[in-house]
């Protein structure tokens, strides 16, 4: 398969590490499917890339992304789910709807999308999970992110899962669990931490995973950290 203008879907777009993926695929020469949830959060991404806002944890979400891989796109290459949902409070806080807004995003979002672009897979076509050194079971563990953490540990299981059930098809489905990263979403969480990676940096990294790393891995969960956490 080359690497030559791939079709790439990347969820969580508008800011932080996804706004700097789609930017460095397009500029390799992709065509790159910018997902967020709102046109407004779009609007820094540069115009020769597709924009489209879509809340992957609803069903019009998905159904809108449907309707353009049917106008637009006949093939899917590669899709980066990289849209996610932190909420950092005490667990004896978090409530059952805290739980299922993170859930909604992290882990059943990304089963939808995945599902829906079944049909427009080929063989070698590579989903790429962006998951968290949180989800790694034995890695350090955060207080007031069991929501998060959690469904970061679900993202995980459900890629090995589907790498085993289509395997026969070729399609192929790893995880890279990130260690820090200074994004806009870790300074809401914590304002006072400095990551020691910056969000380009790491999206230069994604970038090319998602582009061979289904040359040698399938299945597999990778952790991306140069440190702990």
């Amino acid at each position: 398969m080359s690497n030559n203008n791939k079709n790439i879907i990347v969820t969580g777009s508008s800011r932080g590490i996804g706004f700097e993926l789609v930017r460095q695929l397009s500029d390799r020469g992709h065509n790159v499917l910018a997902i967020s949830r709102s046109m407004d959060t779009l609007e820094n991404i540069p115009t020769k890339i597709h924009r489209l806002a879509a809340d992957i944890g609803t069903q019009s979400g998905i159904d809108l992304i449907q309707t353009y891989l049917k106008k637009i796109w006949k093939q899917v290459d590669v899709v980066i789910h990289n849209a996610g949902k932190l909420i950092h409070k005490p667990f004896a806080e978090t409530t059952n709807d805290d739980f299922e807004s993170v859930y909604r995003t992290n882990v059943f979002g990304v089963a939808a999308l995945t599902r829906m672009v079944l049909p427009y897979f080929v063989q070698g076509s590579h989903v790429v999970a962006i998951s968290s050194m949180g989800g790694i079971q034995g890695s350090v563990k955060f207080a007031g992110l069991s929501a998060y953490s959690s469904s970061k540990g679900a993202v995980i299981t459900l890629m090995e899962l589907l790498a085993e059930e289509f395997k026969e098809q070729g399609f192929i489905f790893n995880t890279l669990a990130l260690g820090a990263v200074q994004t806009e979403m870790l300074a809401e969480a914590f304002p006072d931490y400095q990551a020691p990676v910056t969000a380009a940096e790491m999206a230069e990294y994604i970038a090319d995973f998602s582009l061979t790393g289904q040359k040698m891995y399938n299945g597999k969960v990778l952790q991306v950290s140069s440190s702990t956490p």
